[in-house]
């Protein structure tokens, strides 16, 4: 960050491999100088996890605070504003000054959401900067010892056979496991019942 240009709002993007959770930081709208890095943070931060608390996103994002709060001698606060695939707090972020306070932890919903809903109160590329990745977290296939398939090709027969039946539950619009899911439905070619959950992003 000494001596560069940050002329955005920043955000902390949890992306990962395969429609994966992944986290990156963005700051923005303002040039930041090589003095004001040295003394950046001069108070504590803001990271907005735009997710309900106590999910995967929630944790990740807690233990990167603590470890930057260390480093930097200063608190990072997580702030959990869910609710609409990310997009309410990722509008808060991009409200707030753009002073490198308030930075934003997201997964690829960020981009995501830009097809996903059609009046976004930002904009989510001029009005953010990604700094890093914190996290890669690969989704997998999990079942219960007695489930009637014991391999990934029975799995698939039996999504087909019994697809009235089966049900998707999903994190949200735009979460990973709700994308994933329509991912691996549309590549074996099923419909199935799918229930969104408030989230545990």
């Amino acid at each position: 960050m000494h001596g560069a240009a940050i002329k955005r709002r920043t955000f902390i993007s949890l992306l990962g491999a395969v429609a994966a959770p992944f986290i990156a930081i963005a700051f923005t709208g303002v040039v930041i100088t090589s003095a004001q890095t040295q003394e950046f943070p001069s108070k504590n931060v803001t990271l907005m996890m735009p997710y309900a608390a106590g999910g995967p996103g929630d944790t990740l994002t807690r233990i990167i605070g603590q470890g930057m709060g260390k480093i930097l001698g200063r608190q990072f606060l997580v702030e959990n504003v869910a609710g609409a695939g990310g997009t309410i707090g990722t509008a808060k972020v991009a409200a707030s000054a753009p002073d490198g306070y308030s930075l934003l932890v997201m997964h690829f919903g960020h981009a995501a959401n830009t097809a996903l809903y059609r009046n976004l109160r930002y904009d989510p590329i001029k009005d953010f900067e990604p700094i890093g990745m914190i996290a890669e977290s690969p989704m997998a296939f999990v079942a219960r010892k007695d489930f009637p398939a014991d391999n990934f090709k029975d799995f698939v027969a039996h999504v087909k056979t019994n697809r009235e039946k089966v049900v998707h539950g999903h994190a949200g619009i735009g979460s990973a496991s709700h994308l994933c899911g329509l991912l691996f439905l549309n590549a074996i070619d099923a419909t199935v019942t799918i229930v969104p959950y408030k989230s545990f992003g």
